[in-house]
Parts: C-alpha cells; structure tokens; sequence
C-alpha cells in the first residue's frame, strides 16, 4: 500500500472517531449552533424594522434587512462552530492521546485531518440549519443554481480556511479553557465589517478596518450572489484570503504538531 492509500486510510479511520465524538457532545453543538441563531433573531425582530428602513431609504424595513445580516450571519456560524475544533484538538492534547497516537503506525498527518474533515461536516451541517432559520424569518434569495453553488463553494473555502486556524489554535493553547477563549475574536469580525451595517456608515478609523478585513469581501460575495448585488473584486480578494488563512493555519498546525512538547 502507498504512503497516499496509507494516510487516506488512517485519515478515514479518524475523521471516523471524530464524528462518534462529535455526536456524544451534541449538548455543545447545539449551544455553537444557537449563538448565530440567536443574533439572527435579535437583529431581525429588534432592530430589522430601523435597520431595515436605512437600507432601503426609509422603505427597506424588516424584509430588507434579513436579506442583508444573513450572509454577516452565516460568517458568525463558521466562527462559533470553528471554536468548537479549538475545543476538541485542545482536549485531544491535554487528554494524552496524542501521544498514544505518535506511537502507533499511523500516518501523523490523519489525526489533524480527522478533525479538519469532521469539524467541516459539522460546520457545513450548521450552515444549512442557519440558513433554513434565515430563510422562515423572511430571507429571500434569487440565487440561479450555478450562484448557490458558488455561494456554497465560498462558505466551504471559508470553513476549510478557519477550521485549520482553530486546529492550530488548539494546538498551541495549555489548557481546554484557552482554546475556548482563543477563537473569540473571529466572532466579531463580522460586526466590525459589512456584516450589520454598510461599511460607509461607520467611522473612518473602522470603515478603513471593516473594507479590508477578511470577512467584508466574503460576505459581500456572499450578497453578490445571493442577492444579486454588484461583487466587483469581492470574490477574487474573498478566495485570496481563504487561501492564505488556509496556509498560514495548515503550516502553523502542522509546525505546531510534529514540534515535541509536553503539555
């Protein structure tokens, strides 16, 4: 057997465990789940109406805005679903395992890859309940099919892109309470983007920050397609940071894995 059919082996045998473990804590996955959820309601029935009214001019209203926030919310999900791949490398850590796994005849890179791939179904299968939620409050897309297939291309991207970051995120905290804490801020880029509000609503100090961080390209190709809004260069700048996130995290998690520590 290759060394490629030997990791691909190893690899399916853990993405296999990490889903048996996913599905004994369905108690987190569901408090992950609920935080986009949450704001999503928020948002639409609190603020939507005077949010909404500002989008449209004074006629926008509550419809106008949930079609706005859903791609900012659908960035939250991947961000607090990624926490939850912190939670589970920094739990594999402490826990000893890994260290029976560097004993073993396995391939090394399958244990970072069994998490990656688990944590992608997870957050992908978060994404779908997110947007059926967004779609009952009134979210109404006009995406043709080949759009919500690149819509759903870049919410892939963007979910491998952070998952490999929350595995390096675990990797390099001590205890299961930093790697919680550590994701955090992923959460608010959103909110300090275009994710709520347009960006030339904000001040110039964070609409500068809000036009060139990360997610603002992402989710204004998100709406491009969705919605039908001009992307311009959102989508090429959208996959050149899902690009690099990816690398930075991939190169990060694995220096941080194969390094010999103890923990």
């Amino acid at each position: 057997m290759t060394t490629m059919a030997l990791a691909v082996r190893d690899s399916t045998t853990m993405l296999r465990r990490q889903l048996r473990h996913m599905s004994r804590a369905l108690p987190m996955m569901l408090m992950l789940l609920a935080v986009p959820i949450i704001l999503l309601l928020m948002f639409v029935y609190v603020l939507g109406n005077t949010l909404g009214d500002g989008l449209g001019g004074g006629s926008g209203g509550r419809g106008a805005y949930v079609n706005y926030v859903t791609p900012g919310i659908l960035l939250i999900t991947i961000a607090s679903a990624v926490q939850g791949t912190a939670i589970s490398v920094a739990l594999d850590m402490t826990e000893g395992i890994i260290a029976r796994f560097r004993t073993m005849a396995i391939a090394r890179v399958s244990v970072l890859t069994g998490h990656v791939l688990g944590s992608l179904l997870q957050t992908l299968f978060q994404l779908a309940a997110v947007l059926g939620v967004a779609v009952l409050v009134g979210f109404r897309p006009d995406a043709t099919a080949i759009e919500w297939l690149a819509a759903a291309g870049v919410l892939t991207a963007t979910t491998f892109a952070l998952v490999w970051l929350a595995v390096a995120m675990g990797l390099v905290t001590k205890t299961v309470a930093a790697a919680s804490n550590l994701p955090m801020p992923l959460l608010l880029l959103p909110l300090f983007g275009s994710g709520f509000v347009p960006t030339d609503s904000l001040p110039v100090g964070l609409r500068w920050f809000a036009e060139y961080q990360p997610f603002t390209p992402i989710m204004e190709t998100l709406r491009g397609l969705l919605l039908g809004t001009p992307i311009g260069k959102s989508g090429v700048v959208a996959l050149g940071w899902c690009a690099v996130v990816a690398m930075v995290g991939y190169g990060w998690a694995k220096w941080l894995y194969n390094r010999d520590r103890t923990r």
